[in-house]
């Protein structure tokens, strides 16, 4: 068979031979009907979740550095990891972990530790990392987020040590010590401006608008086909939409172009014979765990279904009363009740992750389930431009777009970005914690829900504000954000405009130079707080968090020119009567302990 080189992307000449079947690249499929080989360059094969193959010394040394993706160093002894002892910034970049910055913005290849850098690379021999290995993946995984791979080879006892480096996630740049690098001749650069908006300028392809060939209309299920018309008309206010015929309804959808349906048809609406067959990673498992220590599951089942019925089968299995309870709160003589897990941000946290997902990674969408939390997991990490820290303001391009427009159309998402409005505005007006994305990383996108309601009087508080309001006048979810925060006694990253407004509106009173919620809300934990400078506690954090504990001897320090020695005995006697400080020890060097009731000032 005859390879068109023309068509590989990137000019490097490593390759391996890939059994392409069907449209779903990267998988060696066991019932293979039609077959045909591709070059697959390291870059791209280690980027989807796949492994470098390993490689000899001999093999190595016929490889040229500006060909090949490769770097070779000799780095014989105490060579360093992260700028050693330099100081100038081009000589410190020159370590292992600017090479592999470099690297991995470059797509990805190899940093090779023990040989000479020009041909044939003489094999020197290295004792970087030598027995920590293991160390050393964590530690760049800790610092940059990727995960490389390690092998050793041998010559003559000279040891060598090769490092798998995989590519950047598409539309992100690595960085060391705040700068993107990349390779020149034998020197690592700074990339310059367009070369770092060309990366940042990336965007996936959309894969569910891609064709799915094969497809076709009696592969799809007539329950789901049905189950969106009902949808559709329902949201669009559309009823005649229900009686279209089928595959005009495909057509007015852009799920059939040209007589050919796309993966998203296949997402959509694809009976579970054929998404095993065109697409076996799209697929959702729920594990179900009594304790979060448990390797184990309790129970386990997937869900290889169309989207349009899978979404509420998912539901209604993690929404058995055993493992979705009702938790109950108390407004004088009334009870409530709230479910362990909302229903609402759970389902839409389900179908952003099918959205968002990468369908070129073999993995599930993972959701796994404890009595007090539920963690929905999608492999591929934050689209481009998002992060933890501006998720609830940047609009996100999902990967699979057309897939997301038609369920934006049929009113099973939100519109984008709205989606995660939607699932704070539920957390808050629950009392419970906020979602929390602290398990992602390029790579992976985990999403927690902590069932615990954690304050029952702010709850009774927010809604009773939201009822007495108008529709067009209740508060939206960042004004309900700043008065949960402050609520939870986490006063960092308020807003000024937002304070104002709800200071306005008699909702927060700053007192004592930091803001509490009105009269209106009732919590026995802020009422202990009343009297105490919330500038003083934060500068009591602070000292917890430098040294450990806190004294008298290192509080007369902190508060020098603020307050006098009676004034700190008398602030530390008020915080350990309320509470939130506690004795270590006796006698004139007492040391004090936060409790669990101090605030949080993170």
């Amino acid at each position: 068979m005859r390879m068109d080189m023309s068509k590989l992307q990137y000019p490097f000449i490593y390759h391996c031979y890939i059994i392409e079947y069907l449209m779903t690249p990267f998988v060696i499929r066991a019932n293979i009907t039609r077959f045909s080989l591709i070059f697959c360059t390291f870059a791209e094969y280690f980027s989807q979740g796949q492994h470098f193959m390993e490689m000899t010394i001999a093999e190595l040394q016929r490889l040229r550095e500006s060909e090949d993706h490769i770097e070779f160093k000799e780095a014989k002894r105490n060579y360093p990891f992260a700028g050693g002892k330099h100081v100038d910034p081009k000589d410190r970049r020159r370590c292992v972990l600017g090479y592999i910055v470099a690297l991995a913005n470059e797509k990805g290849g190899r940093l090779v530790l023990g040989m000479a850098d020009h041909m044939p690379h003489a094999v020197v021999g290295s004792d970087f990392a030598q027995g920590k290995e293991g160390e050393l993946v964590d530690e760049i995984y800790k610092r940059l987020g990727i995960r490389i791979e390690t092998t050793e080879l041998y010559e003559d006892a000279k040891r060598v040590l090769v490092i798998s480096v995989p590519s950047r996630p598409i539309g992100r740049l690595l960085r060391f010590e705040g700068v993107p690098l990349m390779r020149t001749g034998e020197s690592l650069r700074e990339m310059s401006d367009a070369e770092i908006f060309k990366i940042l300028s990336e965007q996936e392809p959309d894969f569910s608008a891609k064709v799915c060939e094969g497809l076709t209309i009696e592969d799809l299920d007539k329950e789901a086909i049905a189950e969106m018309k009902n949808q559709y008309a329902r949201k669009q206010e559309n009823p005649l939409f229900r009686n279209y015929p089928d595959e005009q309804v495909l057509s007015d959808l852009d799920l059939l172009k040209d007589g050919k349906l796309n993966y998203a048809a296949l997402i959509l609406l694809g009976k579970s014979e054929a998404i095993r067959k065109y697409l076996p990673q799209n697929n959702i498992v729920v594990e179900f765990r009594m304790y979060h220590s448990m390797i184990q599951y309790t129970a386990r089942k997937e869900f290889q279904l169309p989207l349009f019925i899978a979404i509420d089968k998912v539901w209604d299995y993690i929404n058995q009363p055993a493992s979705n309870p009702l938790l109950h709160y108390n407004d004088g003589p009334y009870i409530f009740d709230i479910p362990s897990f909302n229903k609402e941000a759970i389902r839409e946290a389900i179908l952003n992750a099918c959205c968002h997902r990468s369908m070129l990674i073999q993995s599930d969408v993972v959701i796994k389930q404890y009595p007090d939390s539920i963690t929905i997991t999608n492999a591929g990490g934050f689209p481009s431009g998002v992060d933890m820290n501006n998720i609830l303001t940047v609009n996100s391009v999902p990967r699979s777009k057309l897939m997301s427009e038609i369920l934006q159309k049929t009113g099973l998402v939100e519109r984008s970005g709205q989606g995660v409005d939607k699932m704070f505005y539920n957390c808050i007006m629950e009392g419970k914690a906020l979602p929390d994305y602290s398990g992602t990383d390029p790579y992976q996108v985990s999403l927690t829900f902590k069932a615990p309601i954690q304050d029952a009087a702010f709850v009774i508080f927010i809604r009773n504000e939201q009822n007495r309001r108008t529709p067009a006048k209740q508060l939206n979810v960042f004004e309900l954000l700043t008065l949960y925060k402050v609520a939870m006694r986490d006063y960092e990253g308020l807003e000024w405009h937002i304070l104002q407004k709800l200071s306005e509106e008699g909702l927060i009173f700053n007192e004592n130079g930091s803001y509490r919620l009105s009269d209106d809300y009732r919590n026995e934990a802020v009422e202990k707080l009343k009297g105490l400078n919330m500038n003083h506690l934060k500068m009591v954090s602070d000292s917890f968090r430098k040294h450990g504990f806190i004294s008298r001897t290192i509080l007369n320090d902190v508060f020098t020119d603020i307050l006098s020695d009676r004034q700190v005995r008398a602030f530390i006697s008020k915080m350990e009567e309320v509470g939130i400080i506690k004795k270590e020890s006796a006698g004139k060097y007492t040391r004090y302990a936060k409790t669990q009731e101090f605030p949080s000032f993170n």
